[in-house]
C-alpha cells in the first residue's frame, strides 16, 4: 500500500501511550498521534495518566518509539480559544519536542476569523522554534469550515511555515471534492485522518461526530478516490470511533487487527 497507516488518539479512546505506541507497532502501523494527557471521554477500561505531569512515563513513552521505530505523527490537544494565549502553549510544546513529535496539531474554539487567525501564527512560529512542524484543522463546525478557508490561512501564515490536516469526514461534509486534493502543493497536506462516515451528518454536533466515525468501507465517503488523490507516501492516521465493546487494551487489539485489515483491502 503506498500509504502507511498510523493510528490516532481518537481510535484507542484513552489508553494509555505506552500501550497505544506497542498496539501501532503490533499492527505494523508507522505513527501515532497523542494527546499529554488521557481524553475527558473513553476513559472506562484504562488507567488515567498524564504526560503533563509524569516524567518517568515521558521517558517511556520516548524509549517506546525508539524501540517501535515509530514517532508521534501529530502533537495533539491544543486549542486556539478566547482563554488562553498562545504563549500559554509553551510549556506543552516543550513537552511534545521533548518526546520527539514531528508536528503539532490545533483545531479552533469558536475565536472569530482575525484573531484566530493570528493566534494560530503565533503557534506555528512557536512550533517552528522548536524544529516542529505545524497544522491545523478544518470542519464545518469550526472557524476555518473547508478547504477554501483553510488556504486563506494558508496564505496569510505562509506555505513554508504551516500545513493543513485534511481530516475525510471533515473534507466530504464540507463539500470538498477530490480534484481539490490532487490539486494541492504535497507540503500543504499535514496530517490525514481517514475514517469512513455517512456524508451528511445528523447534526452539527460533536457527539454526533464522534459517534459518526466509521471503519473504511462502511460508510459513504469515496475513500478510495480520496487517498489515491494524496501525495503518495502521506500516513492515513486512523480516526474511529471506538465501540463501548472495545474498550481495554485486548479488546482494542481484536478490534484494531479487524480495522486495519480491512482499511489495507479498500486501499490495495
Amino acid at each position: 500500500m503506498p500509504h502507511p497507516l498510523g493510528i490516532d488518539r481518537r481510535t484507542v479512546a484513552g489508553m494509555g501511550p505506552i500501550e497505544h505506541v506497542g498496539l501501532a507497532a503490533d499492527l505494523g502501523c508507522k505513527a501515532v498521534s497523542l494527546g499529554l494527557e488521557q481524553p475527558s471521554s473513553g476513559r472506562e477500561g484504562y488507567a488515567a495518566w498524564s504526560l503533563r505531569e509524569d516524567a518517568l512515563l515521558r521517558r517511556e513513552v520516548r524509549a517506546a518509539l525508539t524501540g517501535a521505530g515509530l514517532r508521534i505523527g501529530l502533537g495533539e490537544g491544543i486549542e486556539v480559544s478566547s482563554l488562553k494565549s498562545p504563549g500559554d502553549h509553551a510549556a506543552d510544546l516543550d513537552l511534545f519536542a521533548e518526546l520527539g513529535t514531528r508536528r503539532i496539531g490545533a483545531r479552533d474554539n469558536g475565536l472569530e476569523r482575525a484573531p484566530a487567525f493570528d493566534y494560530i501564527a503565533r503557534l506555528a512560529e512557536m512550533a517552528r522554534e522548536r524544529d516542529m512542524d505545524f497544522a491545523f484543522e478544518f470542519s464545518p463546525v469550526m472557524t476555518l469550515r473547508n478547504l477554501r478557508e483553510a488556504l486563506d490561512l494558508v496564505a496569510h501564515i505562509g506555505g513554508d511555515r504551516v500545513s493543513v490536516t485534511v481530516d475525510a469526514l471533515h473534507f466530504f461534509r464540507s463539500g470538498g471534492a477530490v480534484r481539490e486534493l490532487a490539486e494541492l502543493d504535497a507540503a500543504l497536506i499535514g496530517h490525514v485522518r481517514l475514517c469512513d462516515g455517512a456524508l451528511k451528518a445528523a447534526m452539527a454536533h460533536a457527539e454526533e461526530e464522534e459517534r459518526g466515525r466509521l471503519i473504511p468501507g462502511e460508510g459513504e465517503l469515496p475513500l478510495r478516490e480520496f487517498v489515491d488523490a494524496l501525495p503518495r507516501g502521506k500516513t492515513l492516521g486512523l480516526d474511529l470511533s471506538l465501540p463501548q465493546a472495545a474498550l481495554g487494551v485486548e479488546a482494542a487489539r481484536d478490534y484494531l487487527v479487524e480495522v486495519t485489515a480491512r482499511t489495507r483491502a479498500l486501499l490495495a
